[in-house]
Order: C-alpha cells, then sequence, then structure tokens
C-alpha cells in the first residue's frame, strides 16, 4: 500500500462476497492486533529481544488463529447488528445469513499446523455456536458485543496466566472500542439494500 492510498475511501460493501471479505479482514486484524500489541506492552524493553526468539513468534501465531474464529463471531454479530437495525423485519433471515457467510469464511481458512486438525474443528464448533447465538437475543450495541467473547480471547494471549489476568479489563476495552470502529466503518460503507438482497441468494452465501 502507498501513502497516498491511506487517503483513498475504502470501496463500499455492496454484496455477499464484499462483506465476506469485510468479516475475513477485519476478525485477522481483531486477533492480530490485539495479541502482538499486548504482548509487546507486556514485555516492555524486552519486546524486540522476545520477538527475535522463534518459539515466541509461533506462540503468538497460534495464538492469534486461535483467537481468529472469537473475532469472526465478534465481527458478524456487529455486522449483523448494521444490517438489522434497518430492517428488523427481516433479522431472523439476517441471522442464519450472516451465520452461513462467516462459517464459510472460516472454512476458506487453511488449518494452522500449529494447532491442528481437531484443535481446528473445535474451533469452528464453537464458533458456530457462537453464531447461532446471535439471534436468541435483541441486537446489542457495538460495545457490548465482546461481553460474551472477551474471556476467552484473553485466554488466547501467549503470556502467562498469572500476568494476563491482570491486563484483562484493558483487553475488554480493546474489543469495545475496536467493534465500535468496525460498527461505524462498516454501517458508512455498506449499501444494506444491496446486501440483504445478495444474501437472499442461495448462490452468494455458501451452505
Amino acid at each position: 500500500m502507498g501513502l497516498f492510498d491511506l487517503f483513498r475511501p475504502r470501496p463500499p460493501v455492496r454484496d455477499a462476497a464484499a462483506l465476506a471479505a469485510f468479516l475475513d479482514q477485519n476478525a485477522a486484524f481483531v486477533a492480530q492486533k490485539g495479541i502482538y500489541e499486548y504482548s509487546r506492552a507486556r514485555a516492555g524493553h524486552y519486546a524486540k529481544v522476545l520477538f527475535r526468539e522463534t518459539e515466541f513468534r509461533d506462540a503468538c501465531d497460534r495464538s492469534r488463529w486461535g483467537a481468529y474464529p472469537l473475532g469472526l463471531a465478534m465481527v458478524a454479530e456487529v455486522a449483523e447488528g448494521v444490517l438489522s437495525a434497518s430492517r428488523p423485519e427481516e433479522r431472523p433471515a439476517h441471522v442464519d445469513a450472516i451465520r452461513r457467510l462467516a462459517l464459510a469464511v472460516f472454512d476458506g481458512q487453511p488449518v494452522h499446523p500449529g494447532l491442528g486438525a481437531a484443535a481446528w474443528n473445535e474451533l469452528r464448533e464453537e464458533l458456530e455456536r457462537n453464531l447461532a447465538r446471535i439471534g436468541l437475543h435483541p441486537p446489542k450495541w457495538a460495545k457490548d458485543v465482546p461481553e460474551s467473547y472477551a474471556e476467552k480471547y484473553v485466554a488466547q494471549m501467549p503470556i502467562h496466566e498469572t500476568l494476563r489476568g491482570r491486563d484483562a479489563p484493558t483487553i475488554h476495552n480493546y474489543l469495545r472500542v475496536t467493534m465500535c470502529n468496525i460498527h461505524d466503518e462498516l454501517s458508512k460503507r455498506m449499501d444494506i439494500e444491496a446486501v440483504a438482497a445478495s444474501l437472499k441468494t442461495d448462490a452468494a452465501v455458501p451452505g
């Protein structure tokens, strides 16, 4: 990306494929930014030394992919909230379409060798359960979406649990702010009518 690309408006989200890309990119951002920045902050002056260690970089990578489905569930719930806010009468259909779309995004990722197929399947099953729960309650404010995920997200941090526990409120706040930012961005970029129509077609949302 060039310098001037930073000032160019991002493309609108007008169909299921664009929404899937938005879910994937932001889920990856939630996982990577939180884990790497927290690890650097916790390591302090030793961060550069720590990140030179192959073992620690591998641990961060495993943590990042372990947190990815949590990020995907959160971003999917935010997206469902944006979509249903203007079309509440269609919410059941939106919840189901977003669930299928998020699962298709996850299934498009390769199995991480550091986690293995069994753990990867468990993460998918947990993602499916989390997505199924979206429709069991009214849409949440973006800032409240992380409530159900923060504890498990904190547990993914590649830092000993005796150290990371005291930082849980800070990490939770990071998730709250990030979900609000994602909500604002999607609200500006999404063509709700076009996306809603796209999500209704079987071809647009893999089953």
